[in-house]
């Protein structure tokens, strides 16, 4: 059974190159380009895996973590913050804080992009 990864990303070229990246790799790919659309999205879809991005507009990707946790029918989803917010600080917010299974900065390389989807989905 294919898994599902839900790329959520305010950027298109961002979005582009890990949709490429993962589709490569015989994953099915669902697009958000917002927090709620995102979270909208995550209800009717169930993705396997949620690769988040952080600075979004209107809602960003803290508060979609924290709502997908709020959830009882979402909160077991992992989440892997993929955000160019690479400060040390950041990292143990998303990690001990939020509670992000992974947080991979931008610019990201494609093997660790894969590596992590794959630990974390099981294939």
């Amino acid at each position: 059974m294919t898994k599902k990864i839900m790329v959520v990303d305010d950027e298109p070229d961002t979005v582009d190159l890990v949709k490429l990246v993962l589709e490569t790799e015989g994953y099915e790919i669902l697009v958000a380009y917002s927090g709620q659309e995102a979270l909208d999205m995550i209800k009717i879809n169930r993705p396997d895996l949620v690769l988040l991005d952080i600075m979004m507009p209107q809602m960003d990707g803290w508060m979609v973590r924290k709502k997908i946790v709020g959830n009882e029918e979402t909160k077991d989803i992992p989440v892997v913050m993929l955000t160019a917010k690479a400060q040390p600080i950041d990292k143990m917010i998303g990690l001990h804080v939020i509670g992000v299974i992974d947080y991979i900065t931008k610019p990201f390389g494609r093997k660790e992009l894969i590596d992590s989807v794959k630990k974390i989905v099981g294939e």
